[in-house]
């Protein structure tokens, strides 16, 4: 059985005394707090940097959108509504966000927590390696994250691998809620919520498109449909694709087009995940996951609270 990522001393560097108690400037500009920058990942839209927070002497994370967005109103409102649902969303299975501002263009980025760490697809790819009881606890953790928010009234809808990341310290964390759905007030709907994947995927490169085909293959049937009242059952459609994943090493969509994914998932009855374990797993763990797969979201389990009382069975 394999250990998830450890503590390593090199990323933890010992604090020293000139640290912690040198002064702060009298006049602080904005300007010159964040240096030492190094690219981390680049997205679709937007760029993930580490860098030094030069007032409190930490290293973050640092995100912000890509030059071609950077003007995008939409896209910059969508990296605000990121930055401030992470900074709400207090939890322990959420990244820590630590500040919103605007860079010396005018441009919007937000800092959060830079943790070390495996993304669940990195661990997913080599699940052999894992005990069971190991990966669906990490379900179980981006589970409660998902309790908190639905509670909130806020829908992730981007729930794949790639968006766990697993830390040094065990900590599960569920990142990036970029396409996070709240209502308003009213009930009302933004502007910006309305996501159509085929249409999108025209403009795509071909990385790009390969991205929204992984994206795609978590979406629940109403999701693809753009269904206006979508609640947290999508989110756990795609706890279950998680699960699915988890137990078979394929997701339960199957083609290898943008059409053919979408039709499986509208259309296709996935097969029972004993027939293609490896593994051999118990009827309340195949059932759960058949469930939260239902095209019928009135037919899935209804709550991650729900969901985790299942999984720890």
């Amino acid at each position: 059985m394999s250990e998830f990522p450890k503590f390593r001393q090199a990323d933890y560097p010992t604090l020293y005394l000139e640290q912690t108690d040198k002064d702060l400037v009298k006049t602080l500009d904005p300007n010159l707090r964040y240096a030492y920058f190094k690219t981390i990942a680049k997205g679709g839209k937007s760029l993930i940097r580490s860098c030094k927070d030069m007032h409190l002497g930490r290293v973050v994370c640092y995100k912000s959108l890509l030059p071609a967005f950077a003007d995008d109103p939409i896209e910059q409102k969508r990296l605000l509504r990121e930055a401030r649902v992470s900074a709400m969303l207090q939890h322990p299975n959420t990244m820590p966000t630590y500040e919103l501002g605007r860079d010396r263009q005018g441009h919007c980025y937000f800092t959060m927590k830079l943790v070390h760490g495996y993304t669940f697809r990195e661990i997913i790819n080599y699940r052999e390696r894992y005990d069971i009881t190991q990966l669906l606890d990490i379900v179980i953790q981006v589970a409660h994250a998902l309790e908190y928010a639905h509670t909130h009234g806020v829908v992730h809808r981007d729930i794949k691998p790639e968006n766990i990341l697993i830390g040094p310290f065990g900590e599960v964390l569920l990142l990036d809620w970029g396409l996070a759905k709240v209502r308003s007030e009213e009930g009302h709907e933004s502007e910006i919520d309305d996501i159509d994947p085929q249409s999108s995927a025209k403009t795509q490169s071909m990385t790009g498109f390969q991205k929204l085909q992984g994206t795609i293959s978590y979406m629940s049937p109403e999701q693809i449909k753009k269904a206006p009242d979508i609640d947290g059952r999508t989110d756990i459609y795609s706890l279950g694709v998680l699960l699915y994943e988890v137990i078979t090493g394929n997701t339960p969509a199957s083609g290898d087009t943008m059409d053919k994914l979408i039709a499986s998932t509208l259309n296709d009855e996935p097969q029972l995940p004993s027939i293609l374990a490896s593994m051999p797993i118990s009827n309340v763990l195949e059932k759960t996951i058949m469930q939260c797969l239902q095209k019928d979201r009135d037919n899935r389990v209804l709550t991650s609270g729900e969901l985790i009382r299942l999984l720890k069975q």
